[in-house]
């Protein structure tokens, strides 16, 4: 079997008789138009071979993307009806497969596997609790070698021997092994690397014990205008857990993976042909450009919003929600009693193209009212680009773009005091952020926002 990495978690499986290709990401820009691929590649599209099957393995905009989608579902490249789309059993995702054209669509679940030509299938689950969607990895038989694609699940030991127990000789494996911290910066989280985390991900390498492990699913990095996130989101390097590993695990054989390579993988072992595909080549490795360095300068939010008159738009549709129905919309939440049960002292601060207003809210008083002012020290804080708080009001943002690009930031310094008693908010949760509590993410906010982009992209190339 040949294994080509095109890009980030997109992968060519390739036996006698039968192609697989797993989460395109074919075009330049990808998550919400914020990222883009690193190492930066040189992908010949029409050059990629016909395949059997298109797999999807969760919803997270780096593996689906809905570009890709949609204009494979043209079929006019790679994929034709006959492809066989495997997709988790997850409704939003599968609408969207339906919204863009694809055809052959096959619900997938943990462990049942699929035979399409001389390739036996198997998704294998995650313990992810961090979202409400189903994601899988894949193994990739072929009668005589095993291939696991572990894409970002979260394995336990219980997925590890149920996996064994299927196939005890795992030849070649593409493992998890960077920790995101995506989103970290805004929401004020840890920025260092999670230890807990990332050994992890060695430990499930070792109970694993496959024959040749490749670190996998992590070839991007924030463009332009985002790109000093570089420096918080990424907290090591393909060469760092390579060399960990083998600390680790020295058993294992392990080297670097970069689009354009290509494993051959054979009962008697592994090759990696370095740059060998015909259809991608790495045009440089820029990795240098996601050094992690937690503490670089950072840009103070602004608008995305050009035009001065839309701009002047977008302060009346802000001064209209915050004074006229901020307030009534955060009581209407099933959490509003937490703010006065901490004896919250509150700060919005939007932000426009060169200046910023500030609302403060003291949920101590017993009238509550707006200050449009600074009121001293606050405890919570959220801090928001003008454009991305219209966006929300008019239903047309979402937090997946706001809060890994950096235009809304949030802190908290919760406590609260009684006669001879100091509490403070349990630093393993998130303490509510109001803004998130009126326009609250979830099942409406992700279907409104794929499916936009599903019509997006569908209109583009079916016109």
């Amino acid at each position: 079997m040949n294994v080509t990495l095109v890009a980030h978690a997109c992968i060519l499986f390739e036996s006698k008789n039968t192609k697989v290709i797993t989460d395109p990401i074919l075009f330049g820009y990808l998550w919400e138009e914020i990222n883009v691929h690193c190492p930066a590649i040189d992908l010949n599209i029409e050059k990629i071979p016909k395949v059997d099957v298109l797999n999807i393995s969760h919803r997270h905009q780096d593996h689906f993307d809905i570009r890709s989608l949609a204009y494979l579902a043209t079929y006019k490249s790679f994929c034709s009806p006959d492809t066989v789309v495997l997709a988790p059993q997850d409704e939003i995702l599968l609408e969207v497969l339906e919204e863009v054209g694809l055809k052959n669509i096959t619900p997938v679940r943990d462990f049942e596997p699929i035979t399409v030509g001389d390739l036996t299938l198997t998704p294998t689950p995650s313990m992810n609790e961090q979202d409400y969607f189903p994601e899988h990895g894949l193994l990739v038989h072929d009668g005589e070698v095993t291939v696991w694609n572990q894409v970002d699940t979260i394995v336990t030991p219980d997925i590890v021997n149920y996996l064994k127990d299927l196939y005890p000789r795992i030849n070649f494996a593409h493992n998890r092994f960077l920790p995101l911290l995506e989103g970290n910066f805004s929401f004020h989280q840890p920025l260092s690397l999670p230890f807990e985390e990332y050994s992890s991900f060695l430990r499930v390498v070792k109970a694993v014990q496959p024959e040749w492990s490749v670190p996998g699913s992590a070839g991007f990095r924030y463009r332009d205008e985002y790109d000093f996130l570089n420096q918080y989101s990424f907290p090591t390097t393909q060469e760092q857990f390579i060399s960990d590993l083998k600390s680790f695990a020295p058993e294992i054989n392990t080297s670097t993976f970069f689009p354009g390579d290509m494993a051959e993988v054979t009962a008697q072992g592994v090759e990696i042909h370095r740059q060998h595909s015909s259809f991608v080549k790495m045009r440089e490795n820029d990795e240098y450009r996601i050094e992690f360095k937690p503490v670089a300068e950072v840009p103070r939010i602004k608008t995305l919003t050009v035009e001065p008159e839309k701009q002047e738009e977008e302060w009346a549709t802000i001064r209209n929600f915050v004074e006229d129905e901020f307030i009534g919309a955060l009581k209407e939440c099933k959490l509003y009693s937490i703010y006065a049960e901490w004896q919250v002292v509150y700060q919005l601060e939007v932000f426009g193209e060169k200046e910023s207003v500030i609302w403060s809210l003291d949920f101590r008083k017993e009238n509550l009212e707006w200050v449009e002012d600074r009121v001293g020290r606050i405890n919570l804080y959220e801090g928001i680009a003008s454009s991305e708080l219209v966006g929300l009001i008019n239903d047309e943002a979402n937090w997946d773009f706001i809060g890994i690009s950096a235009q809304y930031r949030y802190f908290h310094n919760i406590y609260r005091l009684a006669d001879g008693q100091f509490e403070c908010f349990p630093s393993n949760k998130k303490f509510p952020a109001p803004l998130m509590q009126i326009f609250a993410a979830g099942v409406e906010m992700d279907r409104r926002k794929f499916m936009l982009d599903a019509i997006r992209w569908k209109n583009h190339y079916q016109r």
